[in-house]
């Protein structure tokens, strides 16, 4: 094996996928690209670390919900770009050609293009490490769109893409929820 430094180690366990965050601060949308994103358990809880330095945390903050969008592969550049620039002085949807839909339990938007969507209330902000949990409310998935593969960030600028597919769920039934 050879030596990786230290500072480079997060790129061997940067969590995926790449999701873009909608949220609305009582005047206006917006998105935010986010790599560090977790699940809590098998409920809808989940995790990301963001804090003051993106515009939307603010909102965040603020109104308390969000919507996690997730993205796929076709929409990479779309990803980057929205990562790249800031709500504060443009607007995302626009900018990137993306349509708005009505989520049915918080304020913030679900983004059409989308393969998914998870609308969410932040039910705790752990300021120390910038980690703000959040409860799913609702969920949306387009069964029809093509292209399912999600695209997972290293965090050098680079990212992966999902591949093949390996069914271990009878081998892991009693490890899994009912249902799943």
């Amino acid at each position: 094996m050879e030596n990786l430094p230290i500072n480079r180690a997060f790129t061997l366990m940067e969590p995926g996928p790449v999701v873009l965050v909608t949220t609305h601060d009582g005047s206006k949308d917006n998105i935010m690209t986010i790599t560090w994103t977790m699940v809590l358990d098998f409920t809808a809880s989940f995790a990301m670390t963001t804090g003051p330095w993106n515009y939307s945390y603010a909102a965040l903050e603020k109104t308390r919900e969000c919507v996690i969008a997730i993205p796929t592969v076709d929409m990479i550049d779309i990803a980057v770009g929205i990562g790249t620039c800031c709500g504060r002085e443009e607007d995302k949807f626009g900018k990137f050609g993306l349509s708005r839909a009505r989520a049915r339990h918080v304020q913030p938007p679900l983004i059409e293009q989308c393969l998914a969507n998870i609308e969410c209330r932040v039910v705790d902000i752990i300021e120390r490490y910038n980690i703000v949990v959040m409860q799913g409310v609702a969920a949306w998935f387009d069964s029809s769109r093509k292209e399912k593969r999600l695209i997972h960030a290293i965090g050098d600028g680079s990212f992966v893409v999902d591949g093949r597919k390996f069914d271990r769920k009878e081998m892991m039934r009693s490890k899994l929820p009912d249902g799943l």
